[in-house]
Parts: C-alpha cells; sequence; structure tokens
C-alpha cells in the first residue's frame, strides 16, 4: 500500500523529516553461486509465492481501496512530532486522495500527473515538486510493484539471498529499474509476506545515494486481500513516519469524481466562513512562526 501523506502529515501539524541513511542490505550468500537465469527464476517464484500468500486473484484485482488510519510523523532526532486521523481513498496506480479528520479540511489529490490541494487557503494546484514525489512513490510502491511493475520491460530482476530480517528468516529479491533504482523486497518464510522494502535511489545531479526503509507488519485479512496494519517509513535510518490503519475496505467502486479539483471546489464551498477564517489566522500564525525559526537557523553563530 503507498504511502505519501505530505498533506496529511500538515494538517497535524508535523514536520516532514528530511534525513538520510542508508537502505538496508541483504545478506546474498547464495546469489554468487546463481546463474542469472536461475536467480531470476528464484526471484520470480518468490514474488508468485507472495502474491498468492497477499490474496492471489483477489490481490491482483483490487480495483479500489478505501482505509482510515492514524499518522505519526517523527523529526530528525527520532521525537515524535505529530499524530492525527486520516482517511485515504485510492485507484491504484496512480489515483489518490487523502483527507484529514475529523474536519475534512486539509485535502490532497492526485490523478496521474496532476494534483491539487485543499487547505486552510482554499483550492490550489499542487506544487510540482508534490506531484513528482507523489509519483515516485507510485514507482516505488510494493503492490504496484508486485502487481505490475516485476513484468516491465527492462527490469533486472534477482534473487538477493537468505536473511534474517526483524526477527523473521526471510529471503530477498532484488529489482533494478531503467531509472536507477535499486528495490529490494524481504519476504517472510513461514508466510511469504513482505516484511521489510529498501529503495536506493542516486540524484542525477549530485550523484549522491538516498536509502528508504520501509516495514510490513500486523497484516489482516480484509476482503480476501493480507493487508499491513502497521507501516513505518525511515529514510538514511532515520525514521520519518508510522501509519496504524483501523479499516480498510476494497473494490468499492469509487467514483472518479473524487480524484478531481470539482470535487475539492465543492468541499471548500461547504466549509463555514468562520471555520475559513479561524484556519486562516492559524495558517498565518505558523507561517510566521516558521519564518522565525528558519531566520533564527539562518544568523551567524557565535563560537
Amino acid at each position: 500500500m503507498r504511502v505519501s501523506w505530505k498533506r496529511i502529515l500538515a494538517a497535524v501539524i508535523l514536520t516532514g523529516a528530511s534525513a538520510i541513511g542508508a537502505a538496508a542490505t541483504a545478506h546474498a550468500q547464495d546469489d554468487q553461486f546463481l546463474m542469472p537465469e536461475q536467480s531470476e527464476a528464484k526471484a520470480r517464484e518468490l514474488v508468485k509465492l507472495a502474491v498468492e500468500a497477499l490474496g492471489g486473484s483477489a490481490y491482483l484485482n483490487v480495483h479500489d481501496a478505501t482505509c482510515t488510519g492514524r499518522l505519526g510523523s517523527f523529526d530528525h532526532s527520532g521525537e515524535l512530532t505529530g499524530f492525527g486521523k486520516f482517511i485515504d481513498y485510492a485507484e491504484p496506480p496512480d489515483k489518490e486522495r487523502q483527507e484529514n479528520l475529523p474536519k475534512r479540511n486539509i485535502i490532497s489529490v492526485y490523478n496521474g500527473d496532476k494534483g491539487w490541494d485543499l487547505d486552510r487557503g482554499g483550492v490550489s494546484e499542487a506544487p510540482q515538486s508534490d506531484v513528482a514525489d507523489y509519483k515516485e512513490d507510485v514507482q516505488k510502491d510494493i503492490d504496484n510493484i508486485l502487481r505490475h511493475r516485476v513484468h516491465e520491460k527492462g527490469i533486472e530482476l534477482r534473487y538477493g539471498g537468505a536473511d534474517v530480517v526483524d526477527l523473521k528468516q526471510a529471503q530477498w529479491i532484488e529489482l533494478v529499474d531503467s531509472d536507477d533504482r535499486t528495490i529490494r523486497i524481504a519476504f517472510a518464510d513461514n508466510t511469504h509476506l513482505p516484511i521489510r522494502k529498501t529503495v536506493e535511489t542516486r540524484n542525477p545531479r549530485t550523484r549522491f545515494k538516498t536509502g528508504e526503509i520501509e516495514y510490513y507488519s500486523n497484516y489482516h485479512p480484509i476482503d480476501g486481500i493480507q493487508t499491513p496494519f502497521q507501516i513505518t517509513r525511515e529514510r538514511n535510518g532515520i525514521k520519518i513516519f508510522q501509519v496504524f490503519f483501523d479499516t480498510c475496505k476494497y473494490n468499492t467502486s469509487l467514483s472518479d469524481q473524487l480524484f478531481t479539483k470539482a470535487s475539492l471546489d465543492e468541499r471548500w464551498a461547504q466549509i463555514p466562513q468562520k471555520e475559513k477564517v479561524r484556519d486562516k489566522k492559524e495558517t498565518d500564525r505558523l507561517k510566521e512562526k516558521q519564518k522565525d525559526e528558519e531566520d533564527s537557523d539562518d544568523s551567524p553563530k557565535k563560537n
């Protein structure tokens, strides 16, 4: 399940950490003894077992999902900086709508290469950087990988070896795509379910590497699909957020209208003017506080 929660983080006044760290590396001791064709065949067998464990045809035929839950975010020191409730609507692979609860006055909608935000200032186009981040998350989404990306032309897929991952015997696969992403997924031996994913990317300008890790746990069978109710993401060894799902429903025939700017305009019109004014004042206060903090950070430091 994809988790790209920028606007929801803002809704609960979370400070999105921009920390950097190394991705976990599989112990691929057995990999050196396999020919490339054998390595790919073993990796594809692990993917097949995982898809079956996740729900087989039910998992492969998910058309939409609606999930509610709670989201916590952490700063660069590991301190919890906020906690809030959300609802997420998705039509894989590239349509998503995220709302804060209970007010539903912070909403983010993505539809392919377009995006819109509803916040305390009204409805606006999503920043291009946010749209780019969303599109990147789509490429790294574990469900998109297992359902579709492993079959893409030009994908290099290989066996990554046996390991002990989160105190579980597991086996890794490794996928390298045409954009120079290296994606590793660990599957538990006893369940064949994914328990960890690492993604290593390289900045095309600086050539510096960035490593991200996601942990999947607390699986529940929902509509025939094994669903991880807890997802944790780290970037370069520092925890960014944790998601705790409360409910999930699949294939409820979500309306395409949900993923449009018009739906946000309609929601904005429903918000009482009193709330808009109050929220605007709070937004201005937070912006001023953030500016003061940035100015303080940029000021010369005395020895």
